[in-house]
């Protein structure tokens, strides 16, 4: 049991994600199928929490509260995965590899426990992403 583990985070679109888009990215059912990151349960037992329990994922560019959720993909241990959406994209490197587009996919990050911190709505992570946000 640790205080903080390290994971290698991949971020793609998932089901639940695009029925959460149906709705709009201001629902309830977008904000449940996005603000997560899913761990593997040999992850979960490294850091020493339960499921659902909220958690602080940090990248060399950024850090978000999420949901811990025991994973719906066949996730090996030590790889974690949150659906894309404003959450992940406060995790994701900028640097493109000269491709253009941002690395999604193989970066690294810490999880640690964050179990009193609350998780932001889309619209307030975009706002404090852009330095909206008052504090």
């Amino acid at each position: 049991m640790s205080n903080k583990i390290s994971l290698n985070m991949i971020t793609c679109r998932s089901i639940k994600q695009g029925v959460g888009m149906e709705a709009g990215k201001t629902s309830q059912k977008y904000f449940d199928a996005c603000s997560i990151i899913e761990m593997h349960a040999d992850d979960f037992k490294k850091l020493g929490i339960w499921k659902n329990t909220n958690v602080k994922v940090t990248s060399s560019v950024g850090s978000v509260i999420l949901k811990a959720v025991e994973t719906r993909q066949d996730l090996y241990p030590g790889l974690g995965h949150i659906p894309m959406g404003p959450w992940a994209n406060r995790i994701v490197p900028a640097y493109t590899f000269s491709t253009g587009e941002p690395c999604f996919k193989g970066f690294p990050v810490t999880v640690e426990v964050a179990m009193n911190e609350p998780i932001m709505s889309a619209v307030d992570v975009v706002k404090d992403a852009c330095g909206l946000l008052r504090k």
